[in-house]
């Protein structure tokens, strides 16, 4: 069964762009109040939040500065508000998808349900086997001679930023569906280029990794391979060249 198509114009790629800041930026101010208001209110409930990470990964952390426990807990705020937030925030942006490439109520439905579905999907990979094996491989250079201080605000920015990248990486087929649909990128073009996808994933790892070593790199490198790979095949399958 043919996937739904994809009600394209033809539009020059200027205008498309264009008109998808045009429609964006229609959103952008509510979604910075939402984020805004989100943020202040889960702060509240960040330090239960912060235990309950703590306790799932079973780190002693310290702190630096007299402001790091504070700025900790505004990180946290700020990460469950955008990991709850990812629903609006995924409409905002397809629906600003929508005029410049045509895409119709339900096509626009089917790609905000996915988005969203890997994004969790993502992120809950990530929290629950990627980050504790990552963490315990890491540490597990520690000796009598070499002791761990980790820093609390080091250890949130870590956290937050490997379980949203991990988020965001999961939404490749996703993407890559919409590019052959859309007529932006053939299918024949992926599985052509494997090899420049491969120095493209080890970039965009290196980029989203908290830090820059191998490890952690090939954490998020390797999935983002086997995700490229899987939207080539749900490429074949919904008959998209």
């Amino acid at each position: 069964m043919d996937a739904p198509a994809i009600e394209t114009e033809t539009i020059p790629p200027g205008k498309r762009l264009v008109s998808f800041i045009l429609e964006i930026r229609k959103t952008i101010l509510s979604l910075g109040i939402g984020i805004g208001l989100g943020t202040l209110g889960f702060y509240f409930i960040s330090p239960t939040i912060f235990a309950a990470l703590q306790g799932h990964l079973n780190q002693k952390l310290a702190f630096f500065t007299v402001a790091e426990p504070f700025l900790a807990h505004v990180k946290i705020a700020l990460f469950v508000t955008l990991f709850l937030f990812m629903p609006w925030i995924a409409f905002c942006f397809w629906r600003a998808m929508a005029r410049p490439f045509g895409l119709s109520g339900k096509v626009l439905f089917t790609f905000i349900f996915f988005s969203c579905l890997l994004f969790y999907s993502g992120t809950l990979f990530c929290y629950f086997i990627t980050l504790p094996f990552g963490i315990k491989f890491l540490l597990g250079f520690e000796s009598e001679q070499l002791k761990s201080i980790i820093s609390v605000g080091k250890f949130v920015s870590f956290v937050t930023v490997f379980v949203l990248a991990f988020g965001l990486i999961f939404e490749l087929p996703i993407f890559m569906v919409f590019a052959g649909k859309s007529g932006l990128c053939p299918r024949a073009s992926f599985e052509k280029h494997r090899r420049y996808a491969v120095l493209a994933i080890s970039i965009v790892a290196a980029l989203l990794t908290p830090t820059p070593d191998i490890v952690n790199m090939l954490l998020m490198g390797g999935p983002l391979y086997l995700l490229y790979e899987m939207g080539i095949i749900v490429l074949k399958v919904l008959k998209i060249r």
